[in-house]
């Protein structure tokens, strides 16, 4: 891929994403409800990924057997997750994260949402293309890094598979909403969900770097793991979520919050302070 071919699919992406998550703030503001505004922008990203992996940018059509692999791993990706909110909104349609948004914003709120989910629109263009990076790298050899990217993203769809059933299983089990999960990977991350779901990211850099120079932009994949570590992590996913979980949870959140890790799943080797 040139440059300028990497400037065209991004605006192309944009325009898509834009337009998608648009669509999803106006079924937000109609319904009230926010359960969807994940759905759509896992669905929009799969796919404005999919199609950047598979158009003929830095190869010739038909697709080569690199961008038909990455165009299975964003295709699964997307499916995985998207089914799953979708599947979880049939019993909770609306996000306490986007609730408590909307409500500290007042009258500014249908406005501010608006914006808010255009700036998710603008993460998702990183993504898309960084996953394009991967797909268009014409190096012909099937490498290690090739490997490692593949193991990388299945061990992530899987840990992420793993903590979203644990959580689902632990609230079937336990009807009060005041309970907090620690159990399984829960017990050693407070968001293993989130983890997996940035280890995903890591797998495209790993295919789209390639030090024989054959892919020279390759690189730029960085940027994905970079920029969904900063919105899970800083932004929009564990700061609004712990913030819900202390009003209703309370001291029982604040103590899982002492003992528990924020963010890497890893065993606890003694008694710990992770807030």
């Amino acid at each position: 891929m040139t440059l300028a071919q990497i400037v065209i699919l991004a605006l192309g992406v944009a325009a898509g994403l834009a337009a998608v998550m648009a669509a999803a703030w106006r079924v937000q503001q109609v319904t009230g409800h926010s359960g969807w505004i994940d759905a759509s922008w896992t669905f929009g990203v799969g796919g404005a990924a999919l199609l950047g992996a598979l158009a003929p940018l830095g190869s010739d059509w038909p697709p080569t057997w690199r961008q038909l692999l990455v165009a299975a791993l964003v295709a699964v990706w997307s499916l995985r997750l998207g089914l799953h909110i979708v599947a979880r909104n049939r019993s909770a349609a609306d996000d306490p994260r986007y609730r408590q948004l909307a409500a500290e914003w007042g009258v500014e709120a249908p406005s501010r949402m608006f914006w808010f989910l255009q700036k998710q629109a603008a993460v998702g263009v990183i993504l898309a293309v960084c996953a394009a990076l991967a797909a268009q790298n014409p190096n012909p050899a099937f490498r290690m890094q090739d490997v490692i990217g593949i193991l990388l993203l299945a061990t992530a769809l899987i840990g992420e598979a793993v903590a979203d059933a644990q959580l689902r299983s632990f609230r079937e089990r336990n009807p009060d909403r005041s309970a907090v999960c620690d159990v399984g990977l829960w017990r050693w991350s407070r968001h293993p969900n989130y983890f997996f779901e940035w280890l995903v990211w890591l797998a495209y850099p790993a295919i789209a770097i390639d030090t024989s120079m054959h892919n020279p932009w390759g690189w730029l994949a960085l940027m994905a793991p970079a920029c969904m570590y900063w919105v899970l992590v800083r932004v929009s996913g564990i700061p609004p979520l712990e913030d819900h979980m202390l009003r209703t949870r309370g001291e029982a959140y604040r103590d899982y919050q002492r003992r528990t890790r924020p963010f890497v799943p890893l065993p606890i080797l003694g008694q710990g302070r992770y807030r």
